[in-house]
């Protein structure tokens, strides 16, 4: 062999040599495989005909043939996943509204319905509604909470309802006994018909009962929020016990892409299991945050779970365990404008970020209205009751901190301008760099 070939086959087996795994890069993991031949192809070939027709499990925890399909990372990821969801089959894949979407595609046939809860995600509404209208089917939006409504719009056509728990920004909690009913009913008239829950912002740790355990069919989530809690990799999951849904959910991935990445799995893995803890942590701060300002004079409307106001408080008190990390709150007399204003003021703090998503190492605020909503008719988002509202994530902080900045800009924000913080941006940006 020649110099070259030497040096790049020596350097390939060694690197078997150190893993156990026979990747194709003497440093890094690869997207194939050597495999050595057919036999070890046939053989996975045979393995995932065997998912398509068992009753149980799906073709994601394949061993590694090629990245498009799953890594050794992602396996191991899986796994994890499914412990921890109670489910028999989980798919990862590169975001949260993937993961819906996903669902979506695989269960949305022709002519078809759906019911989805108002307060859900507004791209996973608007990803339903282009869907539903390319192929002739139909989208309801009820009310969350509102079981007679769910009840009623449910027919023979209806494919799926969708609901979030906790909802943002209003973190309103489903109540699975009245989920539960109202399913068991559905399914007499529409036999097909599958209950897809979100529980990004409740995390997997919020539940007396898992709700694959609890009536619900497919738990979608994103990743990158409670489970990654670092703000730094994205990506998402399903999870169920309907084998035969999995499997044509793994069959679209591998048709059309959309899986984790074995980078991504790999950094996923080094925090999975320190992310219940540091959840726990602000879902904590959350609790005192909220408190505070449920008693500040300046505040007149707050949301979190933890709170005895909350309008689910007897179903969060018996069947949830932990309130999460993400509130929202109304300023005493203030309009939109203002309300952006004081949000915009209250990360002139430092200590608090003005930036998007939530479960991070810091906390974060945005104006709703801005980040979420902004091209939301203002009746339409009254009608939501998304209006005049200013969105907390909690951090990793200590919650004191947290709650002597939001005290000084209740206090003090009005005497800051607009001008004002036009020059504290520029000048934090240039001292910082960015």
């Amino acid at each position: 062999m020649g110099e070259a070939t030497q040096s790049i086959h020596h350097a390939i087996d060694d690197h078997a040599r150190r893993t156990g795994i026979p990747y194709l890069h003497p440093d890094e993991p690869t997207v194939q495989l050597d495999l050595l031949g057919s036999a070890q192809v046939v053989a996975w070939q045979e393995a995932k005909a065997a998912f398509l027709f068992a009753s149980e499990g799906c073709w994601s925890e394949l061993p590694h043939l090629y990245a498009r399909y799953g890594t050794t990372a992602t396996t191991t990821l899986i796994g994890k996943l499914k412990a921890q969801e109670h489910a028999t089959s989980a798919i990862v894949c590169d975001s949260g509204m993937q993961a819906t979407a996903l669902a979506f595609d695989a269960l949305m046939e022709p002519g078809s319905h759906a019911v989805l809860m108002r307060q859900v995600y507004n791209k996973t509404r608007s990803y339903l509604e282009w869907m539903a209208a390319r192929t002739g089917g139909s989208v309801t939006v009820v009310d969350d909470g509102d079981a007679a409504a769910l009840a009623a719009a449910i027919t023979p056509a209806t494919r799926l309802v969708f609901a979030e728990t906790f909802t943002n920004p209003l973190v309103r909690a489903q109540d699975f006994e009245q989920l539960r009913f109202v399913m068991a009913e559905a399914r007499v008239r529409a036999p097909g018909i599958r209950l897809v829950l979100d529980t990004t912002i409740a995390s997997p740790w919020a539940f007396v009962v898992p709700p694959l355990d609890n009536g619900v069919d497919i738990v979608v989530a994103s990743g990158t929020k409670s489970l990654g809690g670092n703000d730094r990799d994205l990506w998402g999951y399903l999870a169920t016990n309907d084998s035969p849904f999995a499997n044509a959910v793994m069959d679209l991935v591998a048709m059309r892409g959309g899986i984790l990445d074995w980078r991504r799995a790999t950094a996923i893995l080094t925090w999975f299991d320190a992310a219940s803890d540091a959840h726990a942590r602000r879902s904590a701060s959350a609790t005192r945050v909220a408190a505070f300002l449920a008693g500040h004079p300046l505040v007149t409307e707050v949301f979190h779970p933890s709170l005895p106001t909350h309008v689910d408080a007897a179903a969060i008190a018996a069947q949830y365990v932990r309130p999460g990390s993400l509130l929202s709150f109304r300023v005493k007399g203030a309009d939109e404008a203002r309300t952006q204003h004081l949000a915009d003021v209250l990360a002139t703090c430092v200590i608090v970020r003005y930036a998007l998503s939530f479960d991070g190492l810091a906390t974060k605020v945005n104006h709703h209205r801005t980040v979420s909503e902004y091209f939301t008719a203002l009746e339409q988002l009254k009608r939501n009751g998304f209006d005049r509202l200013i969105r907390l994530a909690m951090g990793m902080e200590d919650a004191d901190d947290v709650i002597a900045a939001l005290n000084w800009t209740l206090h003090h924000g009005d005497g800051v301008s607009a001008a004002d913080v036009t020059a504290w941006q520029q000048q934090r940006a240039g001292a910082s760099g960015v």
